[in-house]
């Protein structure tokens, strides 16, 4: 993902590490499974009563399924390292993620982190609210979401994730009262581009960090705020990069215009790396999508998803040996 000078490891977690092509890490997610090995997957179906517990569900599994006992429950998941999952603004970044969860810890015979998910998409656009309708607007969208969390919470979740980028610009709001631990996407990026000890580009100047988005303000946020905390400097595209290069280029992938669509993207990116940034982030599903793996751009660009990912493993990891423990 980055090149030269980054010596971070993950291999506690079995996840692939920050140093390396993007590409080669994209390839081992999605990567089919051996036919000698499968992860035993399982739905559960639920019903909650008016307080939101769990008064009756049916477990599947495989072609078969089970009752289970009609009757009021704590929760549906006692595993202590259940992972939460609040669905983003997509449903194909929440499986882009879940699809990361379930084949990186689940390597060399794992077991797959439990997880339980809630995925019902509500956002619509991704902008701040301007107009007292719109901010009421946001008032609702957040506390769906909050409310999702407290379904995850009383489903067993032992740790709560939201893998996307809008979502994550109301994480304080969403995590208010959660005693559990709620990771943020923001956190996760800026304290693994801090642990890899990057030095500056420039004599004199901090680290600099680019964010590239397709919601210039929502979505920048939720990192911007927090690799600022860490000592970043935070270089976005100029208005004429995002009205004539940015946003011309989704344009031209969502119009399957392709190769215009990965020239302007690499443009793009090139724009921030003359300013001398390090890493350059990539806050959108679209942009994550357009150049091709074994593109050498790659390797100065950085996933978030990638570092929710693995945070989440290393949690879970940690949590089950806990777990044993006591």
């Amino acid at each position: 993902m980055f090149d030269g000078g980054l010596t971070m490891s993950f291999h506690k977690v079995n996840c692939p590490p920050v140093v390396g092509n993007l590409s080669k890490i994209r390839s081992q997610c999605r990567t089919r499974p051996n036919p000698c090995f499968a992860v035993q997957m399982s739905s559960t179906l639920v019903r909650t009563d008016e307080n939101g517990d769990f008064y009756e569900s049916k477990k599947i599994s495989g072609s078969s399924s089970t009752e289970l006992k009609s009757q009021p429950q704590n929760s549906l998941l006692s595993q202590a390292n259940t992972v939460g999952i609040i669905g983003g603004v997509s449903v194909v970044s929440t499986l882009i993620f879940l699809e990361k969860l379930v084949w990186w810890s689940s390597r060399n015979g794992e077991e797959c982190v439990p997880f339980v998910v809630c995925s019902e998409p509500a956002l619509d656009g991704g902008r701040r609210p301007v107009h007292s309708s719109e901010v009421n607007g946001e008032h609702i969208i957040i506390q769906n979401l909050r409310q999702k969390r407290i379904f995850l919470e009383k489903s067993g979740a032992r740790c709560i994730v939201m893998p996307c980028h809008i979502s994550n610009a109301w994480h304080d709001e969403i995590s208010e009262s959660c005693s559990l631990p709620f990771f943020h996407i923001g956190d996760c990026v800026a304290r693994e581009l801090k642990e890899a000890k990057l030095k500056p580009l420039d004599a004199g100047s901090s680290v600099r960090i680019g964010v590239l988005s397709t919601c210039k303000t929502i979505a920048v946020a939720p990192y911007q705020q927090k690799l600022q905390n860490q000592g970043f400097e935070v270089v976005l595209p100029d208005k004429e990069t995002m009205e004539h290069i940015l946003m011309p280029a989704v344009d031209s992938w969502n119009q399957r215009d392709i190769e215009g669509a990965r020239n302007l993207l690499r443009i793009a990116i090139q724009v921030l790396l003359i300013r001398a940034v390090n890493v350059v982030i990539l806050a959108s599903d679209v942009l994550q999508n357009i150049l091709p793996r074994e593109d050498p751009l790659l390797k100065k660009c950085m996933d978030p998803m990638d570092a929710l990912a693995r945070t989440t493993i290393k949690w879970a990891k940690s949590a089950k040996k806990v777990h044993r423990k006591t």
